[in-house]
């Protein structure tokens, strides 16, 4: 029998781009066996033809023409590494509308129109497959969408952003302040040159929108996801965590409440018994809570050339196993509900307060009695030593509406006793 071969072309060269030549070269020899056909990467765009050519042996798949790409028919399968919303989407799109099936790791574009771009692959019985947006090479998009599928899931949490667990763990166990473990993440190579994105959260919260989207069965986009950064996160506060049994984490959370999703990225203290609370330095970890599969997690690199490439190339062999039996659009938007999205000040939350204060007779019952009018109740209070001329006192609150509670520190924050809130992060978990 003569050998099935499906052509693929390779939008971008960049680390991910050689990571998948890379990782398609090293399956040539099983491929057959394993799916069924071999995947030949017909072509190549880069912008830099000479550059490009310098990373691979075979410059001859090199272009820098799309349309070249776009009306090869041969062409069966696009992947898209390039990166950024424009122009990964046009290209996407007019890919999709020609027949070609597109596997991507653009988390960017998939939390702002990925629903768009399912509704266009179904539309022309296409794939539009992701699972490298999200954690890497961590499969969960296809746990989620399809071995999960028998659950109604409650809540998605996870680390899910190498660059900021990295940091937070050179807080943690070296001592570092943020600036010190910043540069040194940088040094290494895990935290870019611009790394706003990763500190912010917004790169932990277009993932979470995403896996949002898909456990939840409604569209969650970028826009809804709350989202808060570690710049200000102290050795400090690390301390503190650590003298409350907890350590601080950034945690993308998505909750299926009955009023609605909450979806939010923030630093949170998570008890050290938690499974998240040991996910150090790059790895990431995703954590399922389902009806039928109870508490599920999901653990491994979150980034990098070799372990995103794995999850791409994981996506074209679905593909192509697919186009093999006639199979193609099987599975496209699973979005079929139009859950509302819970404003942030509505949803709940436990707090984690460092204030400093005038160390005299009756501040901590002022403090007290301000929280009580806003229903918010107090669950431990530490006051630790003098420093200067006030003292530094820590509150973690019970469970309260963030909208009372961002109230009750408008007044606090006004009264004459308390010099400064230096803190204020949350708090994971139901436990008091």
């Amino acid at each position: 029998m003569s050998k099935k071969v499906i052509k693929a072309a390779l939008l971008g060269l960049g680390t991910v781009g050689t990571g998948v030549y890379k990782v398609l070269k090293n399956q040539e020899e099983e491929m057959e066996q394993k799916i069924g056909a071999s995947v030949a990467v017909k072509k190549i765009l880069v912008r830099n033809l000479k550059k490009a050519a310098a990373k691979i042996p075979e410059p001859e798949l090199l272009t820098n023409s799309w349309q070249e790409i776009l009306e090869d028919e041969s062409i069966e399968i696009v992947i898209e590494v390039m990166g950024g919303i424009h122009p990964a989407k046009e290209y996407i799109t007019q890919a999709l509308c020609a027949g070609k099936h597109v596997v991507t790791a653009n988390k960017d574009l998939v939390a702002s129109f990925g629903g768009e771009l399912l509704d266009c692959a179904a539309e022309h019985h296409c794939d539009f497959l992701f699972e490298a947006s999200v954690a890497g090479g961590i499969p969960i998009i296809r746990p989620l969408k399809q071995c999960l599928a028998g659950n109604h899931i409650s809540e998605v949490v996870g680390i899910v952003n190498g660059t900021t667990n990295f940091i937070l763990t050179k807080m943690t166990q070296e001592h570092m302040e943020f600036a010190d473990a910043l540069a040194l993440a940088t040094r290494l190579g895990y935290a870019e040159a611009d790394p706003t994105a990763d500190i912010q959260g917004y790169d932990a919260g277009r993932k979470v929108a995403i896996m949002a989207s898909i456990a939840f069965n409604s569209r969650v986009t970028f826009e809804d996801v709350a989202t808060e950064g570690i710049t200000h996160i102290s050795s400090k506060d690390i301390r503190y965590a650590k003298e409350l049994g907890c350590v601080i984490k950034l945690l993308g959370v998505a909750k299926n409440t009955g009023d609605g999703i909450e979806v939010k990225v923030q630093p949170m203290l998570v008890p050290e018994g938690h499974p998240l609370a040991s996910v150090n330095d790059s790895f990431n970890a995703v954590f399922v809570h389902g009806d039928a599969v109870d508490d599920a997690m999901f653990y491994g690199r979150g980034a990098g050339e070799l372990p995103t490439a794995s999850a791409i190339v994981g996506d074209v062999f679905d593909i192509v196993r697919n186009i093999l039996f006639g199979c193609t659009g099987r599975i496209s938007c699973t979005c079929y509900k139009a859950l509302p999205i819970k404003k942030q000040e509505e949803t709940e939350s436990r707090f984690f307060l460092r204030l400093h204060v005038d160390d005299k007779p009756g501040v901590l019952a002022g403090i007290a009695s301000v929280l009580g009018n806003y229903r918010v109740s107090i669950a431990q209070m530490i006051q630790k030593h003098r420093e200067e001329d006030f003292a530094e006192i820590v509150v973690v609150t019970s469970k309260v509406r963030e909208g009372n509670f961002h109230d009750a520190m408008l007044i606090i924050e006004g009264m004459e006793a308390v010099h400064k809130i230096t803190s204020v992060i949350r708090v994971y978990g139901e436990q008091e």
